[in-house]
């Protein structure tokens, strides 16, 4: 498939991403990187207006899958304890095999299935590499690191790129 850094479209948060524009664009399962995609890095449990949008998706008929290159599974373990939501730890992202895999636990396919995240380098070309619509959303909790602020800026461009996309 594609070696894209480009997403398909770009969202200010999760919760920008509806139900309605998953339905239009065919998607069934939403896969989701977890780490500044769903909360901050130091934030352990999901709160209130997360389990308000993963019930939205759920009401829909929309499967949404965490996704993590977390080296431990503890950390993605205790998020999604009492969410109701499958994970698919140690994703090796940009690699497609976490995806693969976890579109092979949905039962679906690569033309119904979107990965939401927040890292180029990770996420969206992983997405890109499999095929599936690749949507990216701004970091929760902002760069914090110096590493962190140095990938951020190494994005914009990309983003500008996706936003262009989108305008037209």
């Amino acid at each position: 498939m594609s070696f894209s850094l480009v997403p398909d479209r770009l969202f200010e948060s999760y919760a920008a991403v509806t139900p309605a524009f998953l339905r239009r664009a065919g998607v069934t399962l939403l896969l989701s990187d977890l780490d500044f995609t769903l909360a901050p890095k130091s934030v352990r449990k999901p709160d209130r207006a997360l389990r308000a949008w993963l019930g939205e998706m759920k009401a829909a008929g929309i499967q949404v899958m965490i996704v993590s290159n977390n080296r431990s599974g503890s950390r993605v373990m205790e998020f999604c304890a009492g969410l109701g939501i499958l994970y698919q730890g140690h994703a090796g992202k940009p690699s497609t095999r976490g995806l693969k895999a976890a579109m092979a636990r949905a039962g679906t396919d690569r033309t119904h299935t979107a990965m939401l995240g927040d890292k180029l380098l990770t996420d969206m070309l992983a997405a890109n590499r499999a095929g599936v619509l690749a949507l990216m959303v701004e970091p929760l909790g902002g760069a914090v690191t110096p590493w962190q602020k140095v990938l951020h800026a190494l994005q914009r461009p990309f983003k500008a790129l996706c936003r262009r996309r989108q305008r037209n």
